[in-house]
């Protein structure tokens, strides 16, 4: 009977060889099992990475929807904030000057003209708010401030009113100007007269926003505080008298102007409601992708902690056969 051995070379390189090997597996199993996904992609998907790449491509374009959805929200946001403040001080504004014009508590004190152009300031302020850098009420310029300082706008309006002598023919001038598409649209409003490009929220869904500036709710407002502003104007020489019919005229204009601009606010919180929904929808489908990524690159913890525990016995026990293979010694059988 033929009989075949190693030499001693040989047999430790083969030793070292399997001890390497499972070296090797103890640190994929204990990997594996650690992080829950398989070392080894190539060997689960069998050479097809076909749906492994159409899931991570999924997830990529979800990410970028949510930062659209993001950038959405936020700018929304800080719109319905600014037109908050906005007819807050029309609202305040309204009230103090019907209360000027001789309203049933009597003539407040204070200069009403001085009040008109500090409300109309903070106004224009909130107007010209920007987010990062972009214009909210600039329309598809969102590099321009849209209005102008209160001062100027009160030099506009002062130069269509002089000469006229009363309340109702000073607010007729004002407001031919501020409804002539070459008065306050050309001269005044610095923006854009096209809306925002619509916010691409999905494969499917897009938003549009089209509140700038010039529109009709927030110019009713301005005329409104313009032209309070101007009645103590010397220019325009109104007595006492006058200067509170014009007071009364402009009060109540601002507070019928609330409406207009609740219903500017609604447009937008309706579109946010659109972003809040296909933002949910979004984060819903992005939930669902990553589980089918996980489930597909998910190793069995029962099986990892199985093979692991195997692989650590072969391992000793290829240690102490190394050991005992160390010890031989011919001598020991002679």
């Amino acid at each position: 009977m033929t009989t075949t051995s190693l030499g001693d070379l040989a047999q430790s390189f083969m030793l070292q060889r399997r001890s390497s090997a499972l070296r090797q597996d103890m640190t994929r199993l204990t990997t594996e099992l650690s992080s829950g996904k398989v070392a080894d992609v190539r060997q689960v998907l069998d050479g097809n990475h076909n749906y492994l790449t159409s899931l991570e491509r999924s997830l990529e374009v979800l990410n970028g929807y949510s930062v659209a959805n993001t950038e959405a929200a936020y700018l929304m946001e800080t719109m319905q904030t600014s037109l908050e403040n906005v007819q807050n001080f029309g609202s305040e504004l309204g009230l103090d000057l019907i209360l000027a014009g001789g309203g049933p508590i009597g003539v407040v004190s204070g200069n009403q003209s001085e009040n008109a152009r500090t409300q109309l300031s903070a106004t224009l302020n909130s107007l010209n708010d920007d987010v990062a850098g972009r214009s909210l009420f600039a329309g598809a310029a969102t590099d321009t401030v849209p209005l102008p300082d209160a001062d100027e706008l009160i030099a506009l309006v002062r130069a269509e009113v002089l000469g006229q002598t009363t309340p109702e023919d000073i607010f007729a001038a004002a407001k031919a100007w501020f409804d002539d598409p070459a008065g306050f649209d050309t001269v005044a409003y610095s923006g854009s007269n096209t809306s925002l490009a619509p916010f691409v929220l999905s494969d499917t869904e897009r938003v549009s926003l089209d509140i700038r500036a010039n529109n009709p709710a927030i110019k009713e407002l301005l005329m409104n505080m313009s032209v309070a502003a101007l009645a103590d104007d010397p220019g325009l020489a109104l007595d006492v008298p006058t200067q509170s019919e014009l007071f009364g005229i402009a009060g109540l204009g601002l507070q019928s102007n609330q409406d207009q601009l609740t219903r500017v606010r609604t447009t937008i919180g309706f579109v946010e409601g659109r972003v809040e929904t296909i933002s949910a929808r979004n984060q819903a489908e992005e939930i669902g992708t990553e589980f089918a990524r996980n489930a597909l690159l998910a190793s069995d913890p029962f099986e990892a902690a199985t093979q692991l525990e195997s692989v650590q016995f072969q391992l000793e026990s290829l240690y102490t056969i190394t050991v005992r293979s160390s010890q031989l010694r011919l001598v020991n059988f002679l």
